[in-house]
């Protein structure tokens, strides 16, 4: 009892603190000359995963309007200097900078453009903290994800599912060819690019009225040079059998991920699914992924079955090698 009694006060102090940090980083914001700041999501995040709070960092997610950018999303975080953080926000701009160039230079957009990014020091009870900003436009129209919720699913046309997951497919086909995994492929991810008129979703038409599709979040990207072995990462919905055993990042597990959303945008849910009771949740993800097999589509999308075992492969060999082949078994099937 006296364990449950201490981990309230402490979670209760989290939130405490989280609630008085939202002014200060509205302050900063607003020296930066953001306006109508908005904050939608913030998090903790412990060091080590213990539960002090001096270990503690906090990432968020922002709107606001800015002089020269217009709408705004910022992504923030908040740390001690003391306490480096292995993947943090720093990361994530090197790596939307690095794609943001090669995109320039085809002219084929990957991500969203990164519009600006600051790196601010603010003291907060006397102790010395690191906000880091990063500045990306703000997508009235979401992410996939939104698509794809009860309520919106089953309006979509059989053309448009084949659509979104012909556009995905590019995108992570055009990251894999410039050098980077993303390691955490969902349609939470995947966003719908603002320019398309919100009700063109909702139109059976052709797919040059369909929206452009960005992917977001590199927070996990990995360049292929420069990969690791290690533990699970990512989304337990989406994460590849060999990175439950312990294996590092590859191709085919983005594409394994890919895999899961394919089945969720023509089903309209998940192929794997565990139950909220679970008293193990990670295990029950691991065991969903590497035993249970892969469920059959119905009738109205069975064409897609043969490539979604293949996506979903448990085995590494046995599944497709490149997006490349994802994307010709679709351009085969659209043609059929």
């Amino acid at each position: 009892m006296e364990n449950s009694a201490s981990n309230l006060s402490i979670k209760q102090a989290l939130q405490a603190q989280s609630q008085q940090l939202l002014p200060i980083i509205t302050q900063v914001l607003t020296t930066l000359h953001f306006s109508e700041v908005v904050h939608q999501r913030i998090t903790q995040q412990n060091h080590e995963h213990t539960q002090n709070i001096e270990n503690t960092y906090y990432q968020g997610l922002t709107r606001a309007q800015h002089p020269q950018f217009g709408h705004v999303m910022i992504k923030w975080q908040l740390s001690a200097d003391a306490y480096p953080i292995a993947f943090d926000l720093t990361h994530e701009v090197d790596v939307l900078a690095a794609i943001n160039v090669l995109s320039r230079i085809e002219d084929n957009a990957i991500s969203p453009p990164l519009l600006a990014h600051h790196c601010v020091n603010v003291q907060i009870l006397e102790s010395s903290q690191k906000l880091i900003i990063v500045v990306m436009p703000y997508y009235s129209n979401g992410s996939l994800v939104g698509q794809l919720n009860v309520q919106n699913q089953h309006l979509l046309t059989a053309p448009q599912k084949h659509h979104f997951i012909t556009q995905s497919a590019h995108l992570i086909a055009n990251l894999h060819q410039a050098g980077w995994l993303h390691n955490d492929i969902k349609p939470s991810n995947i966003l719908l690019d603002t320019s398309c008129d919100s009700s063109l979703l909702n139109n059976v038409g052709a797919s040059s009225l369909m929206p452009n599709l960005l992917l977001t979040d590199f927070a996990l990207a990995e360049m292929f040079n420069e990969l690791k072995e290690g533990s699970p990462a990512g989304t337990p919905a989406y994460l590849a059998p060999e990175r439950w055993q312990g294996k590092g990042a590859t191709v085919q597990s983005d594409i394994y991920a890919f895999g899961v959303m394919m089945v969720e945008i023509l089903a309209g849910t998940r192929p794997f699914q565990v139950s909220a009771n679970s008293n193990d949740k990670l295990k029950a993800w691991a065991i969903q992924h590497c035993q249970q097999p892969i469920p059959k589509l119905s009738s109205e999308y069975s064409r897609y079955q043969c490539m979604v075992d293949k996506a979903l492969a448990k085995r590494v060999e046995r599944r497709y090698q490149s997006l490349e082949e994802v994307l010709e078994g679709l351009i085969l099937l659209e043609n059929s």
